[in-house]
């Protein structure tokens, strides 16, 4: 990774994790085993969820711009269709008896926006210049001098 998506992956990660551990803790002290796993998963599948969205970004920074949009367009496509699979796979494989649905939907929201709360936060201490094209563009600022005749 460059450092700036090693620095947006990692002001994401710290305080996922931080949530994580609290929402695993508390869903274990609440829920006993089920929360641990319901909690666990739900940790397990929004830290994946998030870093492949900074992976993909990786991989496509130097691409022209459609290309960049297009695998962009696909990374969602494929993230929604995976999850929803495997939402789909462990409702159907496990009881609620061994992996508890709140203690999974609870902590996956609280990593969730803890997970973009810090990748915001680390974004907006990057110092990113943005370079514009030159393409004839005036400054506003300055006057036309034909505009004063």
């Amino acid at each position: 990774m460059s450092n700036s998506e090693e620095q947006l992956w990692r002001g994401a990660l710290i305080p996922a994790s931080a949530v994580a551990v609290v929402a695993i803790i508390g869903s274990t002290l609440i829920r006993h085993t089920s929360g641990l796993w319901g909690a666990l998963l739900g940790s397990v599948t929004v830290i994946l969820f998030f870093s492949v969205h900074l992976i993909v970004a990786k991989i496509s920074k130097d691409l022209d711009p459609m290309v960049t949009m297009a695998l962009a367009m696909f990374s969602y496509f494929a993230k929604v269709v995976l999850m929803g699979a495997f939402l789909l796979v462990v409702t159907k494989t496990t009881s609620p008896q061994s992996v508890d649905r709140g203690s999974f939907a609870t902590s996956a929201l609280a990593i969730t926006a803890a997970w973009l709360f810090g990748e915001i936060r680390a974004f907006l201490k990057l110092r990113i210049t943005l370079v514009l094209p030159q393409n004839g563009v005036t400054d506003p600022t300055k006057t036309d001098p034909k505009k004063s005749e």
